[in-house]
């Protein structure tokens, strides 16, 4: 979990992934917002695929656009550092991938949610100020059909967090190897006071003890049962390895048993794998490929 995600984009040069001249065609977009509701500059890179910027613009050309969560001890710019940018150019070229925006913000330690104490407000950020401001500075297209999310680990857990808790917004969500935890907050204290790691950075975001309360209300268990009429008209895809470093596997299968208890149509994969490098990069494409297809811009399989 812990820098899980920029250990995979690295090693794409180790594996001989080079650049190219494709990089002169897309581009990325590195920015910052002063946001009012964090209290503090958040910064955020863009995917603008090839053509953006050239006749498509004079024409008005307008775009769907995928938010990418980033993993704890990662950062905005995971991503598209150290051959992430060229892997994304390649599912292009080989037509496994569509034209859209990729969008990262920073999300730090938050685990994309509101804090228990309030201090941290990440949620209210992203919904009210993060989306409007991108959806205003570049050329997408308007509406849920239009908008997915997605991410990895930390990132995967607040991609399914966002769109269960606001399926009016989003028309898909994507997930890999999400911090989706099955033990109670109770157990998890009790972890924290054994020195367990994950239990430690836990606390800064749901509280010391954890606030039971707070950890249901955001929890994508609870609701995708509560929203489960809106969560039915999502696209939803996510992945773990079964040998997960964490436990995510544990996670991973409760919440396919729980959408096809609710009658929820979800795309799962348990691969062969654990929370590493060769588990990420044997199924990014993957993601990419059926963000693709829910947008429209790849034919269904």
């Amino acid at each position: 979990m812990l820098r899980a995600a920029r250990i995979f984009f690295l090693s794409l040069l180790i594996l001989g992934v080079t650049a190219r001249a494709a990089h002169a065609q897309s581009r990325i977009d590195c920015n910052a917002l002063n946001s009012k509701i964090l209290k503090q500059v958040a910064h955020y890179c863009v995917y603008l695929p090839e053509g953006y910027d050239t006749a498509a613009k004079a024409a008005g050309k307008r775009y769907p656009v995928l938010y990418f969560l980033h993993g704890l001890g990662d950062n905005e710019r995971t991503l598209f550092n150290s051959g992430g940018w060229t892997l994304l150019d390649d599912l292009r070229r080989q037509h496994k991938m569509g034209d859209f925006l990729i969008v990262a913000p920073e999300g730090r330690h938050s685990f994309y949610i509101n804090s228990a104490d309030g201090s941290v407000r990440y949620n209210d950020f992203f919904l009210r100020e993060f989306i409007p401001h991108i959806e205003r500075q570049y050329r997408i297209r308007a509406g849920r059909n239009n908008r997915a999310i997605s991410g990895i680990s930390m990132g995967g857990y607040g991609a399914l967090r966002f769109a269960f808790a606001h399926p009016e917004m989003f028309s898909a969500v994507g997930a890999q190897s999400a911090a989706l935890i099955t033990a109670t907050p109770g157990e998890l204290d009790a972890a924290e006071h054994s020195g367990a790691p994950l239990a430690r950075v836990l606390s800064p975001v749901f509280g010391s003890p954890i606030n039971a309360s707070h950890w249901n209300e955001n929890s994508p268990f609870v609701l995708a049962k509560r929203n489960v009429a809106g969560v039915r008209k999502l696209a939803i895809y996510f992945n773990c390895g079964k040998d997960d470093n964490y436990g995510f596997e544990n996670g991973a299968a409760a919440l396919h048993n729980l959408l096809q208890k609710e009658s929820v149509e979800h795309e799962y994969h348990l691969y062969a794998g654990d929370h590493s490098l060769p588990y990420f990069l044997s199924h990014f494409a993957e993601v990419m490929e059926f963000h693709s297809r829910a947008f429209g811009l790849l034919d269904k399989k």
